[in-house]
């Protein structure tokens, strides 16, 4: 079984969209391991996107991720990390599939209601930035 990570990002918790992440990765058959929410500080955000350091939309992602609280979540099944991105949809809310996540439900960038790991490796480290050697 594969595990992978996800986050609520602050403009869903805001509109009240936890249940309804969770209930379709239910829905799909994956299992929720762990879940958490907090508040991300900067130093948090840093650590998060570390990758992304540099990019000219490293900022709006800091901004958006410390805005608010964030529900982080590990998930297991077969081949979680690419069956959650499919449940998600594209990155951009306006190119993703309606009956995705952001299809449904998000507006536009960066506020895209929820982030995925995009690979094993990632969800490694995206887990353990988030949720520290505890889980």
């Amino acid at each position: 079984m594969e595990r992978t990570f996800t986050m609520v990002k602050p403009d869903g918790v805001t509109r009240g969209l936890i249940g309804e992440v969770i209930g379709r990765f239910e829905a799909k058959g994956l299992k929720l391991i762990a879940i958490e929410m907090k508040t991300f500080t900067e130093a948090d955000a840093a650590i998060f996107y570390a990758e992304h350091l540099g990019k000219g939309f490293y900022q709006s992602l800091v901004d958006l991720i410390t805005a608010g609280p964030v529900v982080g979540m590990i998930w297991e099944g077969p081949n979680a990390v690419k069956l959650v991105r499919t449940l998600i949809g594209a990155t951009n809310p306006q190119e993703a599939a309606p009956g995705s996540i952001r299809g449904d439900f998000g507006l536009e960038l960066p506020a895209n209601i929820v982030h995925a790991s995009d690979a094993p490796s990632s969800a490694e480290r995206e887990r353990a930035a988030f949720f520290g050697q505890t889980v």
